[in-house]
Protein backbone atom coordinates (compact mmCIF):
# COMPACT_ATOMS: atom_id res chain seq x y z
CA UNK A 1 0.00 0.00 0.00
CA UNK A 2 2.94 2.51 0.93
CA UNK A 3 4.65 1.66 -2.11
CA UNK A 4 1.89 2.25 -4.53
CA UNK A 5 0.95 5.61 -2.81
CA UNK A 6 4.69 6.42 -2.99
CA UNK A 7 4.32 5.59 -6.85
CA UNK A 8 1.50 8.13 -6.84
CA UNK A 9 3.06 10.67 -5.12
CA UNK A 10 5.86 10.39 -8.09
CA UNK A 11 3.85 10.30 -10.77
CA UNK A 12 1.84 13.57 -9.17
CA UNK A 13 4.87 15.20 -9.15
CA UNK A 14 6.08 14.37 -12.93
CA UNK A 15 2.60 15.84 -14.21
CA UNK A 16 3.39 18.80 -12.33
CA UNK A 17 7.16 19.43 -14.00
CA UNK A 18 5.55 18.90 -16.83
CA UNK A 19 2.45 21.10 -16.59
CA UNK A 20 5.35 23.65 -14.86
CA UNK A 21 7.45 23.20 -17.93
CA UNK A 22 4.62 23.44 -20.78
CA UNK A 23 5.59 26.95 -21.95
CA UNK A 24 8.95 26.13 -23.20
CA UNK A 25 7.48 23.97 -25.41
CA UNK A 26 7.89 26.81 -27.53
CA UNK A 27 11.18 27.54 -26.55
CA UNK A 28 14.71 26.61 -28.05
CA UNK A 29 15.99 22.99 -26.09
CA UNK A 30 12.68 23.27 -24.03
CA UNK A 31 12.22 19.51 -23.86
CA UNK A 32 15.69 18.97 -23.01
CA UNK A 33 14.61 20.78 -19.61
CA UNK A 34 11.62 18.59 -19.69
CA UNK A 35 14.04 15.52 -19.66
CA UNK A 36 16.74 16.92 -17.06
CA UNK A 37 14.11 17.74 -14.47
CA UNK A 38 12.00 14.36 -14.97
CA UNK A 39 15.31 12.45 -14.27
CA UNK A 40 15.56 14.55 -11.53
CA UNK A 41 12.82 13.23 -9.73
CA UNK A 42 13.25 9.74 -10.95
CA UNK A 43 16.35 9.59 -9.06
CA UNK A 44 14.36 8.66 -5.98
CA UNK A 45 13.54 5.31 -7.64
CA UNK A 46 16.79 4.33 -7.88
CA UNK A 47 16.96 4.30 -3.32
CA UNK A 48 19.87 6.87 -3.78
CA UNK A 49 21.39 8.25 -0.05
CA UNK A 50 21.61 12.11 0.45
CA UNK A 51 25.56 12.01 -0.59
CA UNK A 52 24.86 10.62 -3.95
CA UNK A 53 22.14 14.06 -4.28
CA UNK A 54 24.96 15.90 -2.87
CA UNK A 55 27.34 14.63 -6.04
CA UNK A 56 24.70 15.75 -8.55
CA UNK A 57 23.85 18.61 -7.09
CA UNK A 58 27.02 19.77 -6.91
CA UNK A 59 28.01 18.56 -10.45
CA UNK A 60 25.38 20.31 -11.69
CA UNK A 61 26.06 23.58 -9.94
CA UNK A 62 29.59 23.21 -11.71
CA UNK A 63 27.91 22.86 -15.00
CA UNK A 64 25.59 25.47 -14.74
CA UNK A 65 28.20 28.15 -13.23
CA UNK A 66 30.57 27.38 -16.00
CA UNK A 67 28.89 27.46 -19.06
CA UNK A 68 27.29 30.90 -17.61
CA UNK A 69 31.41 31.82 -17.19
CA UNK A 70 32.06 31.11 -20.91
CA UNK A 71 28.65 31.99 -22.61
CA UNK A 72 29.88 35.05 -23.47
CA UNK A 73 33.23 33.85 -25.30
CA UNK A 74 31.52 31.43 -27.56
CA UNK A 75 32.95 33.01 -30.43
CA UNK A 76 36.54 33.60 -29.62
CA UNK A 77 39.16 30.43 -30.16
CA UNK A 78 40.84 29.20 -26.82
CA UNK A 79 44.19 27.36 -26.09
CA UNK A 80 43.99 25.16 -22.70
CA UNK A 81 47.28 24.77 -21.17
CA UNK A 82 48.41 21.72 -18.41
CA UNK A 83 51.30 21.57 -16.58
CA UNK A 84 52.97 21.32 -13.32
CA UNK A 85 51.62 23.20 -10.42
CA UNK A 86 54.62 22.24 -8.40
CA UNK A 87 57.03 24.10 -11.45
CA UNK A 88 59.24 27.13 -9.74
CA UNK A 89 58.26 30.38 -11.45
CA UNK A 90 61.36 31.67 -12.35
CA UNK A 91 62.30 27.96 -14.42
CA UNK A 92 62.59 27.64 -17.92
CA UNK A 93 59.76 25.72 -18.54
CA UNK A 94 57.88 28.50 -16.53
CA UNK A 95 59.41 31.33 -18.95
CA UNK A 96 58.44 29.15 -22.03
CA UNK A 97 54.52 29.20 -20.65
CA UNK A 98 54.46 32.69 -20.20
CA UNK A 99 56.21 33.41 -23.52
CA UNK A 100 53.78 30.46 -25.14
CA UNK A 101 50.75 32.57 -23.77
CA UNK A 102 51.72 35.91 -25.42
CA UNK A 103 52.05 34.15 -28.52
CA UNK A 104 48.91 32.78 -28.52
CA UNK A 105 47.27 36.26 -27.32
CA UNK A 106 49.03 37.75 -30.32
CA UNK A 107 47.29 35.31 -32.80
CA UNK A 108 43.54 36.04 -31.06
CA UNK A 109 43.47 33.41 -28.99
CA UNK A 110 42.13 33.75 -24.90
CA UNK A 111 44.24 31.18 -22.55
CA UNK A 112 42.39 28.10 -20.14
CA UNK A 113 44.49 27.33 -16.68
CA UNK A 114 44.19 25.33 -13.79
CA UNK A 115 44.16 28.97 -11.93
CA UNK A 116 47.15 27.66 -9.67
CA UNK A 117 50.77 27.87 -9.28
CA UNK A 118 53.41 26.80 -11.46
CA UNK A 119 52.50 26.50 -15.27
CA UNK A 120 49.00 27.72 -14.43
CA UNK A 121 50.60 30.90 -12.90
CA UNK A 122 52.67 31.45 -16.14
CA UNK A 123 50.31 31.21 -18.43
CA UNK A 124 47.77 33.76 -17.13
CA UNK A 125 50.72 36.15 -16.35
CA UNK A 126 51.42 35.65 -20.22
CA UNK A 127 48.04 36.00 -21.43
CA UNK A 128 46.59 38.43 -19.24
CA UNK A 129 43.40 39.26 -16.96
CA UNK A 130 41.08 39.89 -20.31
CA UNK A 131 42.60 36.98 -22.12
CA UNK A 132 42.36 34.74 -18.81
CA UNK A 133 40.38 31.61 -18.07
CA UNK A 134 41.32 29.74 -14.90
CA UNK A 135 39.50 26.87 -13.77
CA UNK A 136 40.02 26.58 -9.82
CA UNK A 137 39.49 23.01 -8.13
CA UNK A 138 38.52 22.91 -4.82
CA UNK A 139 40.64 20.35 -2.81
CA UNK A 140 40.86 19.00 1.27
CA UNK A 141 44.08 20.94 1.44
CA UNK A 142 43.52 24.41 0.43
CA UNK A 143 44.53 25.67 -3.21
CA UNK A 144 44.01 29.39 -3.61
CA UNK A 145 43.97 30.89 -7.37
CA UNK A 146 47.32 32.68 -8.20
CA UNK A 147 47.17 36.42 -8.35
CA UNK A 148 46.97 37.21 -12.04
CA UNK A 149 42.94 35.18 -12.25
CA UNK A 150 42.06 36.29 -8.57
CA UNK A 151 39.28 38.40 -8.53
CA UNK A 152 38.46 37.77 -12.58
CA UNK A 153 35.00 36.94 -13.60
CA UNK A 154 36.54 34.28 -15.72
CA UNK A 155 37.96 32.51 -12.70
CA UNK A 156 35.76 29.26 -11.60
CA UNK A 157 35.69 26.91 -8.20
CA UNK A 158 34.90 23.58 -9.07
CA UNK A 159 34.07 20.67 -6.65
CA UNK A 160 35.00 18.13 -9.28
CA UNK A 161 37.91 17.03 -11.48
CA UNK A 162 35.65 15.65 -13.98
CA UNK A 163 33.47 18.44 -14.41
CA UNK A 164 36.37 20.57 -14.40
CA UNK A 165 38.22 18.54 -16.96
CA UNK A 166 34.61 18.81 -19.46
CA UNK A 167 35.41 22.46 -19.55
CA UNK A 168 39.32 22.14 -20.01
CA UNK A 169 38.38 20.17 -23.52
CA UNK A 170 35.30 21.28 -23.81
CA UNK A 171 35.75 24.85 -24.24
CA UNK A 172 39.39 24.50 -26.06
CA UNK A 173 40.40 24.61 -29.66
CA UNK A 174 43.68 23.39 -28.90
CA UNK A 175 45.81 21.82 -25.88
CA UNK A 176 49.31 22.87 -25.20
CA UNK A 177 50.60 20.42 -21.86
CA UNK A 178 54.09 21.30 -20.32
CA UNK A 179 55.94 18.99 -17.82
CA UNK A 180 54.16 17.68 -14.93
CA UNK A 181 53.05 15.38 -12.58
CA UNK A 182 50.33 12.76 -12.02
CA UNK A 183 47.47 15.06 -12.99
CA UNK A 184 49.64 16.30 -16.04
CA UNK A 185 49.89 12.67 -17.63
CA UNK A 186 46.50 12.23 -16.70
CA UNK A 187 45.12 14.88 -18.60
CA UNK A 188 47.46 13.88 -21.40
CA UNK A 189 46.00 10.22 -21.82
CA UNK A 190 42.43 11.12 -20.98
CA UNK A 191 42.26 14.02 -23.90
CA UNK A 192 44.15 11.55 -26.38
CA UNK A 193 41.15 9.42 -25.43
CA UNK A 194 38.62 11.45 -25.64
CA UNK A 195 39.73 12.12 -29.76
CA UNK A 196 40.65 8.91 -30.36
CA UNK A 197 36.93 7.97 -29.43
CA UNK A 198 35.70 10.88 -30.98
CA UNK A 199 34.17 11.72 -27.53
CA UNK A 200 35.08 15.50 -28.36
CA UNK A 201 35.92 17.00 -31.48
CA UNK A 202 39.22 16.81 -33.72
CA UNK A 203 41.71 19.32 -32.27
CA UNK A 204 45.13 19.91 -31.93
CA UNK A 205 46.94 18.46 -29.21
CA UNK A 206 50.92 19.47 -28.48
CA UNK A 207 53.44 18.51 -26.08
CA UNK A 208 55.73 21.70 -25.13
CA UNK A 209 58.92 21.01 -23.80
CA UNK A 210 61.80 23.15 -23.42
CA UNK A 211 64.83 23.20 -25.55
CA UNK A 212 67.10 20.56 -24.24
CA UNK A 213 64.30 19.04 -21.87
CA UNK A 214 63.74 14.93 -22.07
CA UNK A 215 60.05 15.04 -20.38
CA UNK A 216 58.04 14.22 -23.22
CA UNK A 217 60.38 12.56 -25.51
CA UNK A 218 60.46 10.17 -22.88
CA UNK A 219 56.67 9.49 -22.82
CA UNK A 220 56.63 9.23 -26.45
CA UNK A 221 59.41 6.52 -26.70
CA UNK A 222 57.45 4.83 -23.63
CA UNK A 223 54.06 5.29 -26.42
CA UNK A 224 55.90 3.84 -28.99
CA UNK A 225 57.33 0.53 -26.95
CA UNK A 226 55.01 -0.38 -24.90
CA UNK A 227 51.63 0.84 -26.08
CA UNK A 228 52.04 0.93 -29.69
CA UNK A 229 54.60 -2.04 -29.89
CA UNK A 230 52.60 -4.17 -28.40
CA UNK A 231 49.96 -3.15 -30.46
CA UNK A 232 47.29 -1.41 -28.31
CA UNK A 233 46.87 1.91 -30.62
CA UNK A 234 47.38 2.07 -34.21
CA UNK A 235 50.45 3.37 -35.48
CA UNK A 236 48.18 6.46 -36.97
CA UNK A 237 46.81 7.36 -33.41
CA UNK A 238 50.05 9.10 -32.53
CA UNK A 239 49.04 11.63 -35.29
CA UNK A 240 46.96 12.75 -32.69
CA UNK A 241 49.87 14.78 -30.81
CA UNK A 242 52.43 16.65 -31.65
CA UNK A 243 55.45 17.24 -29.78
CA UNK A 244 58.14 20.21 -30.29
CA UNK A 245 60.06 22.06 -28.04
CA UNK A 246 59.59 25.96 -30.06
CA UNK A 247 57.25 28.59 -29.04
CA UNK A 248 56.83 29.27 -33.49
CA UNK A 249 55.98 25.54 -33.82
CA UNK A 250 53.38 25.23 -31.73
CA UNK A 251 51.65 28.18 -32.11
CA UNK A 252 52.14 27.10 -35.85
CA UNK A 253 50.70 23.93 -34.95
CA UNK A 254 47.53 25.28 -34.08
CA UNK A 255 47.31 28.24 -36.75
CA UNK A 256 47.51 24.87 -39.51
CA UNK A 257 44.84 22.64 -38.10
CA UNK A 258 42.35 25.71 -38.88
CA UNK A 259 43.86 26.69 -41.87
CA UNK A 260 41.18 25.25 -44.20
CA UNK A 261 39.58 23.40 -41.34
CA UNK A 262 37.22 25.09 -39.12
CA UNK A 263 34.64 22.28 -37.18
CA UNK A 264 32.71 19.22 -38.02
CA UNK A 265 29.73 17.87 -36.86
CA UNK A 266 27.47 14.91 -37.80
CA UNK A 267 24.39 14.81 -39.75
CA UNK A 268 22.39 11.93 -39.17
CA UNK A 269 25.38 8.87 -40.76
CA UNK A 270 27.18 11.98 -42.49
CA UNK A 271 30.14 13.57 -40.72
CA UNK A 272 30.30 17.21 -41.73
CA UNK A 273 33.60 19.19 -42.38
CA UNK A 274 33.14 23.06 -42.59
CA UNK A 275 35.66 24.42 -44.45
CA UNK A 276 37.77 27.91 -44.60
CA UNK A 277 37.66 27.26 -48.21
CA UNK A 278 36.48 24.98 -50.85
CA UNK A 279 38.59 22.13 -51.52
CA UNK A 280 39.60 21.93 -55.53
CA UNK A 281 38.54 19.23 -57.62
CA UNK A 282 41.43 17.30 -58.13
CA UNK A 283 41.89 17.37 -54.30
CA UNK A 284 38.25 16.49 -54.03
CA UNK A 285 39.02 13.33 -56.03
CA UNK A 286 42.33 12.49 -54.30
CA UNK A 287 40.61 12.08 -51.31
CA UNK A 288 38.58 9.10 -52.35
CA UNK A 289 42.31 7.03 -53.40
CA UNK A 290 43.72 8.04 -49.78
CA UNK A 291 40.94 8.05 -47.25
CA UNK A 292 38.47 5.44 -49.19
CA UNK A 293 38.93 3.70 -45.15
CA UNK A 294 37.16 5.88 -43.41
CA UNK A 295 33.94 5.47 -45.70
CA UNK A 296 31.60 3.12 -44.37
CA UNK A 297 29.69 3.38 -47.71
CA UNK A 298 29.50 6.66 -50.40
CA UNK A 299 31.42 9.18 -51.58
CA UNK A 300 33.31 12.64 -50.63
CA UNK A 301 31.23 15.39 -51.41
CA UNK A 302 31.60 18.95 -51.24
CA UNK A 303 28.59 21.44 -50.98
CA UNK A 304 26.61 24.29 -48.83
CA UNK A 305 25.95 23.66 -45.31
CA UNK A 306 22.72 20.91 -44.75
CA UNK A 307 19.28 21.72 -43.90
CA UNK A 308 20.09 20.08 -40.48
CA UNK A 309 22.51 22.60 -39.53
CA UNK A 310 20.03 25.46 -39.44
CA UNK A 311 20.89 26.13 -36.07
CA UNK A 312 24.17 28.18 -36.71
CA UNK A 313 23.65 30.26 -38.91
CA UNK A 314 26.85 32.63 -37.98
CA UNK A 315 28.47 29.51 -40.28
CA UNK A 316 26.05 28.55 -42.89
CA UNK A 317 28.05 30.17 -45.48
CA UNK A 318 31.07 27.74 -45.00
CA UNK A 319 31.49 25.11 -47.33
CA UNK A 320 30.94 21.34 -46.57
CA UNK A 321 32.92 18.60 -47.26
CA UNK A 322 30.62 15.52 -46.13
CA UNK A 323 31.00 11.71 -46.11
CA UNK A 324 30.00 8.62 -44.22
CA UNK A 325 32.09 8.15 -41.82
CA UNK A 326 32.92 4.62 -40.30
CA UNK A 327 32.95 6.58 -36.25
CA UNK A 328 36.11 4.40 -35.74
CA UNK A 329 39.49 5.65 -37.65
CA UNK A 330 39.92 8.96 -35.68
CA UNK A 331 43.97 9.01 -35.79
CA UNK A 332 43.28 8.31 -39.47
CA UNK A 333 40.52 11.46 -39.37
CA UNK A 334 42.88 13.72 -38.31
CA UNK A 335 45.37 12.77 -40.85
CA UNK A 336 42.28 13.54 -43.31
CA UNK A 337 42.64 17.11 -41.42
CA UNK A 338 45.64 17.44 -41.80
CA UNK A 339 45.93 16.84 -45.23
CA UNK A 340 43.11 19.37 -45.92
CA UNK A 341 44.65 21.92 -44.20
CA UNK A 342 48.00 21.38 -46.66
CA UNK A 343 46.13 21.73 -49.82
CA UNK A 344 46.26 25.54 -51.13
CA UNK A 345 46.83 26.98 -48.26
CA UNK A 346 44.62 29.93 -47.90
CA UNK A 347 46.69 31.63 -45.16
Amino acid sequence: MASRKSSNNRQIVEEQLLARLETLRLEPHGEFLQEILLTLTRLAENGVDEGELKIVDKALRDLRYAFKVFAPYRGVRKVTLFGSAREPIDSPVCRHAVDLARALVREGYMVITGAGEGIMKAGQEGAGQDRSFGLNIRLPFEQTANIYIQGNPKLIHFHYFFTRKLFFVKESNALVLFPGGFGTLDEAFETLTLIQTGKTDPKPVILLDVPGGSYWAAWRAFVEREILGQGRIAPEDLALFRMTARIDEAVEEIRQFYRRYHSSRYVKEQFVIRLQAPLPEAALSSLHGEFADLLSGGTFTQGPALPEEANEPEIAHLPRLCFPFNRKSFGRLRQLIDRINREGRTS
